[in-house]
């Protein structure tokens, strides 16, 4: 077993949000997931060659196995992409869904290449987000479930001031998203100039708050048509900057990746 710790979407040197990833590991399900629950980073993603040639990336947070975790696959593609005679850019494919991963530099960030998904057909009632946030909520714009891969609840607050102090039921969150096949909550608010601020709740540790949550950025691109940038990671300590660019039929979710000592 090989394992590798890299920080991603850091908004400055030094900085990111931490994953792990393991190669040359054939361990089950269930240890994996028990891997994961014991290093307690955010998260980790198993790199498996099969003997066709494909390469099947497997997520695993310290509390679930995800279908996708972005900036987990900003990671591998660091490991993929930098080996020595290295192609410029890969397909990869998802362990839990199959879903066709595009991996690829421009100029010194790393991106990922996804298709838009439709995303479970869930009725959100008016009391659903006040609920899951543990307090009234003011939205800006009605909450959509929206998904690059990984439904997310989005849900848009007025201004950066909310949404740091949000401290929502993260245990509601978990069961309401496991009954409705839905990722976590992601609450954003605008900056300005195609620039965003937001905060991921998935996690049933509050320590364990992304810092970056790549997939909540494609599907809030996904759901605004438009490219944008996305800050996050403030109350964590741990600032990031997701780029994210929007094409037709086509969604580029990037930023920083640098090997952690």
């Amino acid at each position: 077993m090989t394992i590798h710790l890299l920080k991603c979407f850091g908004a400055a040197p030094g900085g990111g949000n931490p994953a792990l990833v393991v190669e040359h590991d054939a361990g089950t399900e269930t240890q994996r997931q028990q891997f994961a629950q014991e290093r307690k980073i955010s998260a980790c993603v198993f790199i498996d060659h099969q003997p066709d040639g494909a390469i099947v990336l497997d997520y695993f947070y310290p509390h679930t196995r995800s279908p996708l975790c972005l900036h987990a696959t900003l990671a591998a593609a660091h490991v993929l992409l930098t080996k020595p005679g290295a192609p410029a850019s890969l397909t990869v494919r998802t362990a839990m869904r199959g879903q066709a991963l595009l991996l690829g530099r421009r100029s010194t960030d790393l991106f990922v290449g996804l298709a838009p998904q439709v995303p479970p057909p869930v009725a959100l009632e008016r009391h659903v987000p006040s609920e899951l946030m543990g307090q009234h909520m003011q939205l800006v714009s009605p909450p959509v479930i929206a998904s690059v891969g990984s439904p997310k609840l989005l849900l848009e607050v007025a201004d950066s001031t909310t949404l740091r102090a949000l401290r929502p039921n993260l245990e509601l969150i978990a069961d309401w998203g496991r009954l409705h096949g839905v990722n976590g909550c992601y609450v954003y608010c605008k900056l300005g100039d195609g620039h965003y601020e937001g905060r991921n709740f998935n996690h049933l540790d509050p320590a364990l708050e992304d810092s970056a949550t790549g997939v909540a950025a494609g599907a809030l691109a996904h759901h605004l048509q438009q490219s944008l940038s996305l800050s996050q990671g403030y109350v964590t300590e741990q600032p990031c900057l997701i780029r994210v660019r929007h094409e037709t039929g086509q969604i580029w979710v990037g930023g920083m990746v640098q090997s952690s000592t």
